[in-house]
């Protein structure tokens, strides 16, 4: 059975690579809430810029959320690049977990990618109406979504353990 053998170490290695993306990601929404601790304490968002008081939500987003990157203060526009970065890397991530078939990994990565866009399309809203409560939501889905990849890492951890104790017999 050496396919057996061959096999476990792709499924290890998978597993290290997602373990190895997800603590990527909690690093980077480390980073960003930072960046959006700074950007709240010190830049004043304009009451009229690009997308302010739309009356079409999304029309106004997508035009403040270019305005903040490309025409913001830079904090702002760190946070606001950085948020549409962390999207797409959470997205890619459910592509990899779906992938490598672990459930841990695939719950995990639906909860935190979700998290992440609710986030971002507060952010998009705070940005539209300027109502500090969208800040508040933004940073409430922060936490959720750090929460769901810290919590698959230490349950994929976990898991690991109890594979190697079983195998070894101990």
């Amino acid at each position: 059975f050496p396919d057996e053998g061959v096999e476990f170490l792709e499924r290890a290695a998978a597993r290290q690579r997602l373990r190895t993306r997800a603590i990527v990601l909690c690093l980077l929404l480390v980073v960003q809430f930072f960046i959006g601790m700074v950007t709240n304490l010190y830049v004043t968002i304009p009451a009229h810029h690009p997308g302010a008081n739309a009356h079409n939500y999304f029309t106004g987003a997508a035009s403040s959320v270019g305005w903040a990157i490309s025409g913001g203060a830079v904090w702002l526009a760190m946070h606001a690049a950085l948020g549409l970065l962390l999207a797409l890397g959470s997205l890619e991530f459910i592509v990899a977990a779906a992938r490598s078939r672990n459930a841990t990994w695939i719950w995990s990565s639906i909860a935190g990618a979700a998290f992440i866009i609710g986030a971002g399309f507060n952010g998009a809203s705070f940005l539209v109406f300027g109502k500090d409560y969208s800040s508040l939501i933004m940073a409430g889905l922060f936490g959720l979504s750090l929460s769901s990849y810290v919590l698959g890492i230490f349950r994929d951890g976990r898991q690991t353990w109890a594979y190697a104790q079983a195998t070894t017999g101990q």
